[in-house]
């Protein structure tokens, strides 16, 4: 389906700084475990939207593997950033998300004119940018750089789940599924488990508390969170 409500901001923003934007997204805010992932991608100013490029989470799993390789292609330049379990345990969700970003923007080959970040303004980011909600959904270069953070973290994931297979993250990468939380009372946590999220921390406590009740903490997630809704969840 082709789409025909990219806003006219990039254009804009070309007409007033320059023709290099670069749109930032980030993916990984609400799952139990893995990092979080940035990408920033600056898209040819001149050259037509890829066709299917929509919000990442509008897209199947096969719509976003399919894409990744042509933006890839197509961009003038794009960049990968990611903050660690560890540094999200000790900064919090909100700074390793600022982080993520710095990094995927530190290793452009290109200095952008200007930056459009997905959400809203991010006063540590420490960079001349423009915060747009739901810009993965209204503008290009920001539903092309959720994309290709979604396609780099999923796959980081899935190879993770083959060396702990109790978790299901070939399937749910990481966000709070019943199976999910199934493994984690089960198993307890792994080294890429984010110890300050709240199941997750239930599950760290003394080996004398009572049982774990995985329908209760999956009440705890059940309203709020970003969850995927694209990833098959038991």
């Amino acid at each position: 389906m082709a789409r025909d409500r990219w806003k006219p901001i990039e254009r804009e923003l070309r007409k007033a700084v320059g023709p290099l934007i670069a749109g930032v997204d980030e993916v990984g805010r609400g799952p139990l475990a893995g990092p979080v992932v940035a990408c920033a991608v600056i898209m040819p100013p001149d050259a037509r939207a890829i066709p299917g490029v929509d919000d990442s989470k509008r897209l199947s799993v096969d719509q976003r593997n399919r894409l990744a390789p042509k933006i890839r292609e197509r961009a003038l330049a794009f960049a990968i950033g990611a903050a660690s379990v560890r540094e999200i345990d000790r900064v919090n969700i909100y700074q390793a998300t600022v982080i993520a970003m710095r990094r995927a923007l530190s290793r452009l080959r290109m200095t952008p004119h200007h930056v459009l970040v997905d959400g809203k303004p991010f006063r540590t980011l420490e960079i001349p940018h423009t915060a747009i909600v739901d810009g993965d959904d209204l503008c290009y270069s920001i539903a092309c750089a959720s994309i290709l953070a979604k396609v780099t973290r999923d796959r980081l994931m899935q190879s993770l789940a083959g060396r702990y297979p109790d978790y299901r993250w070939e399937r749910n990468v990481g966000y709070a599924t019943l199976a999910h939380l199934q493994g984690l009372a089960d198993r307890g946590v792994t080294p890429h488990h984010r110890r300050s999220f709240i199941p997750v921390q239930q599950l760290t406590l003394d080996l004398s508390a009572p049982a774990v009740d995985v329908a209760q903490l999956a009440a705890i997630l059940d309203s709020g969170s970003d969850a995927d809704p694209h990833f098959a969840g038991d």
